[in-house]
Order: structure tokens, then sequence, then C-alpha cells
């Protein structure tokens, strides 16, 4: 076993139809990854090994039994189960959604007790995973569900990071949903995010309107008027560096996000759309406020190009290191406001 005691990362391996196995397989053929981390694979083994022989992969790989047996500088496969899954490249099956739940599960279980540091989820398909066990939007509720927290979903790259209001709910609740308490409650979240996952010390964050011009003064709309800007302002008073609401349109094609450290969408596609113009490929899913820290690419299972080896590696091997690196903060911030804590009292 090495000396330094890396960081364990687990990988849940997503819809085993879609690209996830192969983007995971590809992301450790750089074996300069097994440098800062110890990856633990939630899977099958003779799973992975099929895709492996089929793409042509040279890669090598530990079997395990248990995750706290995983070794470092190894790429290391827990094995969930022992049964053949039927696979069926680029469709949506009832049974690769029921897999990549118990990836999921086992994974998420394992970081509840504390076996791996943090996880870095592989695209699931929210159709077909939706059983009795999980009947949930994604991973973000689900995750919220069996961790401590309240989440919020930030899409982020090292200049950019939008986080959600509202995350997997239909437009039309979208404007019932909104209340000051939320948005107090998500500015709170994001706030705290910065400071202790990014150790942004002063975060400068803005808050983008709901309706078109933010409701042109009650033309397009009243909320803008009577709940976000009232509520915005009521947070300013604390101090905070909370702006808004500004125009969604015309935000994002001015580069005005470049003037603040995180931006609040009110909805998800408000957010994400911005976000993945400007940075597919290359961003990052981070499910903020929770007690463990959860990661993701910043696509979905990519059917019409699973098997094809032609995925791109870039946003999940950079959900990687962002995980790491969010880690890594946090310990290091709370040692410090710990450190702090026991000053205080000794005085």
């Amino acid at each position: 076993m090495n000396k330094i005691e890396k960081i364990k990362v687990g990988i849940s391996i997503g819809d085993c139809n879609g690209v996830g196995i192969e983007i995971i397989l590809k992301t450790f053929l750089d074996k300069r990854m097994l440098d800062f981390c110890t990856p633990i694979i939630f899977g099958n083994t003779k799973l992975i090994s099929t895709y492996k022989k089929d793409l042509h992969l040279d890669v090598q790989f530990n079997g395990i039994k248990y995750a706290d047996k995983a070794l470092n500088g190894k790429l290391n496969i827990l094995n969930v189960w022992n049964e053949e899954i039927p696979v069926e490249i680029g469709k949506p099956t009832k049974i690769a959604g029921e897999f990549a739940f118990k990836s999921l599960e086992s994974a998420t279980n394992a970081l509840n007790r504390g076996v791996i540091d943090v996880l870095v989820t592989a695209p699931i398909n929210k159709d077909n995973i939706q059983s009795e066990s999980f009947q949930f939007p994604g991973h973000t509720e689900y995750l919220e569900y069996k961790l401590n927290g309240e989440s919020l979903m930030i899409l982020m790259t090292d200049e950019l990071k939008i986080g959600l209001i509202t995350g997997h709910i239909p437009i039309s609740k979208v404007s019932e949903t909104i209340t000051p308490e939320l948005i107090t409650n998500k500015v709170e979240n994001l706030y705290t995010t910065l400071v202790q996952d990014f150790a942004i010390s002063k975060p400068k964050i803005a808050v983008l309107g709901l309706n078109p011009h933010c409701g042109d003064h009650g033309v397009i709309g009243l909320e803008d008027d009577e709940i976000i800007k009232p509520t915005i302002d009521k947070i300013q008073e604390t101090g905070k560096l909370v702006y808004g609401p500004f125009a969604a349109d015309s935000f994002f094609g001015s580069e005005s996000y470049k003037n603040f450290d995180a931006i609040l969408a009110m909805y998800h596609d408000q957010g994400l759309a911005p976000f993945k113009t400007l940075s597919f490929g290359e961003g990052v899913n981070y499910t903020a406020g929770l007690d463990k820290i959860r990661t993701s690419p910043d696509h979905g299972t990519a059917y019409n190009i699973a098997g094809k080896g032609i995925a791109s590696v870039s946003s999940f091997k950079e959900a990687i290191f962002t995980a790491v690196k969010i880690y890594k903060t946090r310990k290091e911030y709370r040692s410090l406001t710990e450190n702090v804590l026991k000053t205080a009292e000794k005085k």
C-alpha cells in the first residue's frame, strides 16, 4: 500500500447501455489519474471486461468484494452483483435502469458510511431507473433523500457556476414554487458552498429574474417586483453581496456573468441552456449543500454514440478532478474553522 492515503473516489456506472462505462474506462487509460485518487467502480467485473474487450481498451483493473479493500494505484471494481446483464448498446431498457440503481445505491451507501470519500456518477436514464425503490426525478433528489443537508444543483467550470432555485420540476409549476423562503434558502446554500467548498471568502452572487425583462414593472408578470427583488433587498441587509434580479435573456450574451462568483437561475433550463452553450462537454454537475460530495459529467447517456468509442471523457475526468478538489478545500475549511472555535473557547 502507498504511504500516502489517496482520496477514495466511488464511481457509479450509470446506464450500461449508454456511454457511462466507456467514459469511465477511457478516463483511466491515463494512468496518471491513479496518482492522486483511488477509484472504486461499483458494478461488476464481467460487465466491465466485456466493455473493455469490445472497445479494445488496454486498461487493467483490480476486482474486490468490499470497498474498504480497494488498493491505491489500481482501478478497483467492486462486484455489486454476480449475474450477467444483457447489454443492448444504445437502447433504454428496464434492466439497464435496474442495475444502474443497484450501482448507485451501493455507492451511496458506501459514501454514507465513509468507506469512500466522494462520489462521481455516470449518467442515468431518468425514466428506466424508476422503480419502487427509486421514485425521484434524478440523482440530485435521490442523494438529498439519502444524505444530510438540502441539495443545490450547480453546473460549473472554473469560470462559471450556475445554481438553480428550482430543479427537476415542470415549467408550469416554477412560478408557484418560487417563494421568498426558497430564494433565501438557496442563496444561503450557495453562499456557504462558495465559502467552504471553493474558498471564496466574500462571494458575489447574481440572481436572475423569472419573467422576460424581469416582468417590465408588472407588464409581463409580477413575481420579479413582488417576490424576487424584495427578497434580494432583504438579503443585502445581512451584508451579503447578492444582486438582481437580472434579465436572463441578455445576462450571458453580454458577459455580465463574469462579474460574479456564481449565478442563481430561477429554473432548470434558464440556467442550463446558457451553461451548456458556453461550456458543454467541459462542465461538471455538482450537488452542493449536502454533507457528502457528489459530482457528475454535464451530459446524459448519449445513446446515439454509445459503443462507438467516440464519447469524450473531458467532462467525466473534470468531474473527478472537481470532486477531489472540493473534498480537499472543504476539509481545509473545516480544519481552519475548528481551530478558530477552539482558540475562541480558550479565551
